[in-house]
C-alpha cells in the first residue's frame, strides 16, 4: 500500500512541477524554443506540429514524464541500500524514457500526425 501511495504522490508532485515550470512556459514561448521532449518527437518520429495539437502534445508529454519519474522512483524504492537505489535509477532512466516516448511517437504515427516524407 505504501508503494502505491508513494507512486501517486510522486506522480502528482512531478506533474504539478512539470505543468507549472515546463508546460506553461512552453505555451507562452515562441515556436523556436520548444521543450526537449517535443524536439525529440519531431526529430525522431517526424511528428508534424502543424497537424498535431501543440497544447495536447505538451499535456501528453507532462503525463508521460511524470509517469516515468514516478515509476523509476517506485522501482528504486524497493531496494534498501542507497547505492543500489542509485544503480537502479541509473540503469532504468534511459530505457524507460526511450520506451515511453517510443509509445508516444507511435501514437502520433497511428493518428497520421507525421510529416509526409
Amino acid at each position: 500500500m505504501q508503494e502505491i501511495i508513494l507512486f501517486l504522490l510522486c506522480f502528482l508532485f512531478v506533474l504539478f512541477v512539470y505543468e507549472v515550470f515546463i508546460v506553461n512556459k512552453a505555451k507562452k514561448r515562441n515556436s523556436k524554443k520548444r521543450p526537449m521532449e517535443v524536439r525529440y518527437l519531431v526529430n525522431r518520429y517526424k511528428v508534424d506540429l502543424k497537424k498535431a495539437n501543440y497544447s495536447q502534445m505538451l499535456q501528453i508529454i507532462s503525463l508521460v514524464s511524470s509517469f516515468d519519474i514516478a515509476f523509476i522512483v517506485s522501482i528504486a524504492n524497493i531496494a534498501d541500500s542507497y547505492m543500489i537505489q542509485l544503480l537502479i535509477v541509473l540503469g532504468l532512466i534511459l530505457p524507460v524514457i526511450l520506451l515511453s516516448y517510443h509509445f508516444v511517437g507511435n501514437f502520433y504515427k497511428k493518428k497520421g500526425m507525421i510529416k509526409d516524407v
